[in-house]
């Protein structure tokens, strides 16, 4: 093979070997370039691996701590709920133990009471209803005797040994289901008295939560642990809000429907649908199939398909209009993330995961704009007085007090001070 001259190239009248390539002449800076750009690859590949195996591993503890976290966020979701009132007995000059016990009390009985004026009319009209369930079953059995269908009776009851043989075949799964749906409910109930008990205690205690995370993170953390606090409880606090803002429209809505077409057990259903609706997406949907199912039963056809509508379109209102807007506007959240956190709740931890897919989203958020504003300088932890909080007290116990945001961290130093009068010691 000859030897490549090189000549010949573009513009040079010589004759060449070869024909000059389009490509530009690699120069040295091109390889250096190269390399530290692999480098730097390199390096943010093994840093992405790593905060992917340290949330792989994080993921698995939490799922190991579910039993014990669950009461924990039950507890803390309570205690949004409870604690207005009790601060209001406390400024009041109760006893924080007695105003926390009194306004538990209250809130228990708040729900006994629902249940004994749900629980007459139920009773009441269970007896009527199962009577009307047993003649639809006949008129749903003469409709498929008729045409189009033309169901003899001799196939009926083919189709009916059937459906029993079935239900033989797998008794045992059945079984299991059923004592899985025991354990479940036996379960909930134990974390529900677990929840309500740690609710008491955040209550009683929760002001000196606070000053003691905020002593053991240091006086230069201080502001921001206090601060972060402060803002997490807002959150969750107005999740509650807002979820009784969604439950109430759903259950008024959907009631007024079921009054208007005199389909019984309106304010058993109503309450169902309320208390559904904390449960986004799954308990609404749970509440109307029943709302249909009784309206079936009682009102006929006709009226089942009006009541599915009315459903229907309450239902399109709340998660595509109503819940996206009013969680987005009050977390700060696009309607998609809030969607997308129910979607991502529900397929990892079922009704739970979409119970708590929306505040676990806005608390994420939250801790990431704070973290945010601090990396930019914008001192988050300054309240709208210009205040920050920070550690003050002795051997004592630890409280925190407000200082001028220009005296910076270091003021909470002064740990020797003695605390405020009133301050409850940690």
């Amino acid at each position: 093979m000859p030897e490549l001259t090189g000549e010949g190239g573009q513009g040079d009248p010589r004759t060449g070997d070869h024909r000059a390539t389009v490509a530009p002449t690699p120069t040295w800076q091109r390889g250096e370039r190269a390399r530290e750009a692999t480098r730097t690859l390199a390096i943010a590949s093994a840093q992405l691996l790593l905060i992917a195996a340290a949330l792989v591993v994080v993921g698995w503890v939490l799922g190991r701590l579910w039993v014990i976290l669950l009461p924990i966020i039950l507890g803390l979701l309570f205690a949004t709920v409870l604690w207005p009132p009790t601060r209001f007995l406390r400024r009041h000059g109760w006893p924080p133990a007695l105003a926390a016990a009194l306004v538990l009390l209250l809130f228990l009985a708040l729900i006994g009471g629902i249940i004994a004026v749900i629980a007459p009319q139920v009773a009441a009209q269970v007896t009527d209803l199962a009577d009307q369930f047993a003649s639809g079953l006949q008129q749903v059995q003469q409709w498929l005797q008729g045409p189009p269908f033309n169901v003899d009776e001799e196939q009926l009851g083919q189709y009916v040994d059937q459906a029993i043989d079935s239900v033989q075949a797998n008794a045992s799964n059945i079984a299991g289901y059923a004592a899985t749906g025991a354990s479940a409910v036996g379960n909930g109930l134990i974390n529900l008295v677990l929840a309500l008990v740690l609710a008491f205690f955040f209550i009683k205690d929760g002001p000196r939560w606070v000053p003691w995370l905020a002593a053991q993170a240091g006086p230069k953390a201080a502001p921001h642990v206090a601060a972060l606090s402060q803002k997490t409880w807002s959150t969750l606090s107005e999740f509650i809000k807002q979820q009784a803002l969604v439950g109430f429209v759903d259950a008024f809505f959907i009631g007024l429907g079921l009054w208007i077409l005199d389909v019984p057990l309106v304010i058993p259903l109503a309450v169902l649908t309320f208390f559904g609706a904390f449960i986004p997406i799954i308990g609404a949907f749970v509440a109307g199939a029943f709302a249909v199912l009784i309206a079936l039963v009682d009102e006929g056809f006709t009226v089942a398909l009006i009541v599915f509508g009315i459903v229907l379109l309450v239902q399109q209102l709340e998660g595509n209009v109503l819940q996206p807007i009013i969680q987005g506007r009050g977390f700060n959240l696009h309607a998609a993330v809030v969607i997308l956190a129910v979607t991502a709740g529900s397929s990892l931890a079922g009704i739970i995961g979409a119970f708590l897919g929306v505040p676990v989203a806005a608390l994420i958020a939250v801790t990431y704009r704070y973290v945010r504003d601090v990396f930019d300088g914008r001192h988050p932890e300054v309240a709208g007085d210009g205040t920050h909080a920070r550690v003050a007290g002795g051997d004592d116990g630890a409280v925190l007090t407000r200082a001028p945001a220009a005296e910076g961290p270091a003021a909470g130093e002064a740990g020797n001070a003695a605390p405020p009068a009133g301050a409850a010691p940690c």
